[in-house]
């Protein structure tokens, strides 16, 4: 029997929560290996560990897989979150990289010099409102079904939810105008696994804060 995936990556959200939040979707039980130093990240790129010298990695199925969209997309195959055939897959591909676009807006506004911090939270505002939540909205609006694709649960609506998460987190308001996807984040939030998830000492990583940051720097030596 296989053992549990082993995630390697600092104490906090970063690009591994994505990949955290679709184990505990799946109902998949990981492992977190913490670096908590630069040694221990050259530790791993000294035993070839990294195929491209970078973080996050997990251990699966006998593979040290790197690469955030090509770990997302194996666990979501393996555990039947990809849609039935290609053109589900598609759809879930492009409202996956919706959610990235603006989830990588929203990961690096605390990198974000303090002179800038304003008008960058007001850009993210703009597209939260304005650019991505209506499209995501329209599409549960034009064919009323529960989920993003097909009918059924797939990755793009785990990734939409988290995101929907950190949205909330920045200003609860901003989704005051789309009801589907807060009735998403709710039917998602309410699934066993996923309620587990978000339940207080799960491996759910919270808001990166100044001394997170200042970890995260001094591991990757930024």
């Amino acid at each position: 029997m296989a053992g549990k995936p082993k995630l390697h990556y600092f104490n906090g959200r970063g690009r591994m929560e994505a990949i955290r939040w679709i184990l505990a979707a799946a109902g998949v039980e990981f492992e977190e290996i913490f670096i908590k130093t630069p040694e221990d990240l050259d530790k791993l790129r000294n035993e070839g560990s990294l195929m491209f010298q970078q973080v996050p990695m997990v251990e699966i199925d006998g593979m040290k897989l790197v690469q955030t969209r090509a770990i997302l997309n194996y666990i979501a195959t393996k555990y039947n979150l990809y849609g039935k055939d290609m053109k589900e897959r598609a759809l879930i591909d492009m409202y996956t990289e919706g959610v990235v676009d603006l989830g990588e807006m929203i990961m690096h506004l605390p990198l974000c010099p303090p002179d800038q911090k304003d008008a960058k939270m007001t850009q993210i505002k703009e597209s939260v409102t304005n650019r991505y939540l209506p499209a995501f909205e329209k599409v549960l609006k034009g064919h009323g079904q529960d989920y993003l694709v097909g009918s059924k649960l797939s990755k793009a609506d785990i990734h939409l939810v988290e995101l929907l998460y950190y949205v909330e987190e920045l200003d609860p308001s901003l989704l005051a105008n789309f009801p589907l996807l807060k009735a998403l984040r709710t039917r998602v939030s309410n699934l066993p696994a996923v309620k587990k998830f978000l339940q207080p000492g799960s491996p759910r990583k919270p808001p990166m804060d100044e001394k997170n940051l200042e970890e995260a720097k001094k591991i990757f030596r930024m």
